[in-house]
């Protein structure tokens, strides 16, 4: 893969990452009702659930490719047509603030790991991105299409643990203050939604080699 088009890999990684989302407000949440230790914790419970799907996405495209590159066409298709999807919903979406419920219940920082793993490892939508997102980096004909599966998957988590963990330290300190000032993530959402809409149609009407 060349800089440039890393480059833009590492840039929507990012937007996604920042994008406001189930994971993101597990983090928050409890960052908000335990503390900056909970909120990390929460942050790499999700990060280790993402490595299954890293796995299942690396195994499958992987598998897709060896039978048929006309299934593989067909898959970053498909997945073009789903970050256009996510793209208008966080365009069109009326988020306001991150929806955090105060709750006194004390909860282990271990429990609160394996909570986060869980709940992405059981999460299809997780699955499913996953396999719409990677491949659109994939370049045409590349012989190690797992291994860069892979290294792309592992950046995209990397760069949202750091996200999460960020989120953790914020909503830790000052959750509340966060959540009642729902501009930034508003309009930040928006402009997410621009990007994902933008790259879905780069890579719908990509020109293959």
């Amino acid at each position: 893969m060349d800089l440039q088009t890393f480059s833009v890999f590492a840039f929507a990684a990012l937007m996604l990452n920042i994008t406001p989302g189930n994971d993101m407000v597990f983090v928050a949440t409890h960052a908000t009702n335990h503390g900056i230790r909970a909120g990390v914790m929460a942050s790499l419970g999700i990060a280790v659930g993402c490595l299954v799907h890293i796995l299942a996405a690396t195994v499958g495209v992987s598998a897709i490719i060896a039978q048929s590159a006309f299934l593989f066409d067909t898959i970053k298709y498909i997945g073009a047509a789903y970050l256009i999807y996510i793209g208008l919903k966080s365009l069109l979406s009326k988020t306001q603030a991150f929806d955090i419920q105060r709750n006194e219940n004390i909860k282990t920082e271990w429990s609160i790991f394996k909570q986060g793993v869980i709940t992405n490892v059981l999460n299809p939508k997780v699955a499913l991105f996953f396999l719409a997102f990677l491949p659109q980096f994939v370049p045409p004909q590349y012989e190690n299409t797992g291994l860069l599966i892979a290294l792309l998957g592992l950046w995209f988590n990397f760069s949202g643990t750091v996200v999460n963990t960020l989120i953790a330290i914020a909503f830790g300190k000052a959750g509340n203050f966060l959540n009642r000032h729902p501009t930034f993530v508003k309009w930040q959402e928006k402009f997410t939604g621009l990007i994902l809409i933008l790259l879905g149609l780069k890579v719908a009407f990509l020109k293959k080699n």
